[in-house]
């Protein structure tokens, strides 16, 4: 057969949508539209009623005065977020150091052979007593006790002994975190990849971690969220982070501004990482839906 004899390659049809489905839009774009525009006056009018409420108080003088004085923001709000930049360093330390560490536990938790039966109970112990300890208590506890004892080559930085607190306060949330995405990984997934000829290690490495990892990633989002608003409880033992500086200066002036400086930093971090976990996890409830893609 000649290129020549060879049958027409069929049309394309191209797809028209209905009138009635273009009608359908237009609806959902009209309702769209109505409640996006009550859910805006709703707010106002919400945002309305409460600065009302706050500035007719009889005390919102005094609170103007004390908290959101201008000039005492102004003074203080640049050896604030040089202080915060050492609460970002501690955070971004301290979060790939938790997550081994959370890792290495959930891991130790789930071994079965009796001959790591040692290591799996150090494992629970570790988990059981760090997340029963609050986290203020533990900063003291490693920031006081262990220079303490005097050991050779101990750190002696009180930030270094702040992060290493925070890391074993967290490493036990975030174990649990991991070893819940483990156990939620279907046994039929195991057994079809023992079955493909893949040993132990091999069907955890490839099989079972991918799918807890991705499963978890918004937990461990809301936890590191934490981390970094925990990152201010290291000021107990005198670094000078965000809230030490803001600490320094309301002791100078009486005013507690820098307090709400601090926060606005705090919070211009939290936020977005906030609003990118929802994401997450709303991506993770579409997969899960019938029909959803990746």
């Amino acid at each position: 057969m000649t290129a020549n004899d060879r049958p027409p390659a069929p049309a394309q049809v191209e797809w028209v949508k209905s009138e009635r489905q273009i009608q359908r839009e237009r609806r959902q774009r009209r309702m769209g539209v109505r409640s996006g525009a009550l859910a805006a006056a709703s707010t106002v009018v919400f945002l309305l009623v409460v600065g009302l409420l706050v500035t007719s108080s009889p005390g919102w003088p005094r609170v103007k005065a004390t908290f959101f004085d201008w000039d005492e923001l102004t003074g203080a709000f640049p050896d604030v977020l040089h202080g915060f930049w050492l609460n970002v360093r501690i955070f971004l330390i301290a979060e790939p150091v938790i997550l081994a560490v959370g890792l290495l536990v959930a891991l130790a938790r789930g071994l079965r052979n009796p001959l790591f039966f040692p290591l799996r109970a150090l494992a629970v112990a570790y988990t059981d007593v760090f997340r029963g300890i609050p986290t203020i208590l533990l900063v003291y506890l490693v920031g006081f006790g262990l220079p303490a004892l005097r050991l050779q080559g101990m750190p002696s930085d009180p930030a270094v002994l702040g992060g290493l607190a925070l890391v074993l306060s967290y490493g036990a949330y975030v174990a649990e975190v991991f070893r819940a995405g483990i156990d939620s990984v279907h046994p039929s997934q195991r057994a079809a990849a023992r079955s493909l000829g893949l040993g132990q290690a091999k069907t955890l490495r490839f099989v079972v971690l991918p799918q807890a990892v991705r499963r978890v990633v918004p937990p461990l989002l809301n936890d590191f969220a934490s981390l970094q608003k925990d990152t201010a409880l290291v000021a107990v033992l005198g670094p000078l982070e965000a809230l030490r500086q803001a600490q320094i200066h309301s002791a100078d002036t009486f005013n507690y501004t820098p307090y709400l400086a601090a926060a606005v930093l705090f919070v211009a971090l939290t936020v977005p990482m906030a609003r990118f976990t929802d994401h997450l996890a709303a991506r993770a409830e579409r997969r899960r839906a019938p029909g959803g893609g990746r």
